[in-house]
């Protein structure tokens, strides 16, 4: 009997794509924005990235704080950032409620489900492990028709434990390894992927939200590919040499 084969996935930016937050930023404020050579896009992205640092500082100094927390609240802070004065008068609540519930109807990218389709196919179990919101990651499962009982979802939350420290990894890790081959941690994400390495799981980066693997800074990965189809196939191929 062969061990069992467990692939962990991250979800937002991974597995769902940020392109309903950008149109979302853009139907509500992009006009305005622009008023001030800012892309709604360029926006959207340094609002992230400004939110999972601020997450990730406050997991660290032991003040856990949930993502979708940090997101909200640090709106009007990026709005300045970029180089509107008097974020406030700017945009209003109903704007940041509008623009969050964008995020909310964030969809699969394509490949997806295929992606996930040939990795249990050829015998893998999937899990998602996020820093975001559970009901709501668990959503963009249920929208796009994609099977994935609630017991293999877990969030960051449940442990107050941020990714990506090691203790946030270590848990899953040890349960799924004691079941099988070593099993595989999958993102789109390099700080993510080499964090999870660097804690022993098996790592596969799909370049598909950051273009640059940046070897350089995080190392090299067990497989990369550009596509979630491409890189289910990669970690297959990789796994039945194995054995």
């Amino acid at each position: 009997m062969l061990p069992a084969k467990h692939v962990v996935f991250d979800v937002e930016g991974t597995l769902v794509g940020y392109e309903k937050f950008y149109a979302a930023i853009d139907e509500r404020l992009g006009n305005k924005l622009r008023e001030y050579g800012v892309s709604p896009h360029v926006f959207g992205y340094l609002w992230i990235e400004v939110s999972e640092r601020e997450y990730t500082y406050l997991s660290m100094s032991g003040g856990y704080t949930p993502y979708d927390k940090c997101i909200k609240h640090l709106f009007w802070r990026v709005l300045w950032k970029v180089g509107v004065p008097n974020p406030h008068d700017f945009a209003t609540a109903e704007d940041l409620d509008f623009i969050l519930h964008g995020f909310s109807d964030m969809e699969m990218r394509p490949g997806a489900r295929e992606c996930i389709d040939t990795l249990r196919r050829n015998g893998f179990t999937v899990w998602a492990f996020t820093m975001a919101d559970y009901s709501r990651i668990y959503s963009y499962f249920h929208k796009a028709g994609i099977d994935l009982p609630e017991e293999n979802m877990m969030s960051c939350d449940s442990t107050s434990i941020g990714k990506p420290a090691s203790a946030a990894y270590a848990p899953l890790l040890e349960k799924l390894s004691a079941q099988g081959e070593k099993p595989w941690f999958a993102a789109a994400h390099a700080w993510d992927v080499s964090a999870a390495k660097r804690q022993g799981f098996r790592a596969a980066y799909c370049t598909v939200f950051e273009h640059e693997p940046v070897t350089e800074i995080f190392g090299g990965m067990d497989c990369v590919a550009d596509s979630l189809p491409e890189m289910a196939q990669s970690i297959v191929r990789c796994s039945d040499q194995l054995h």
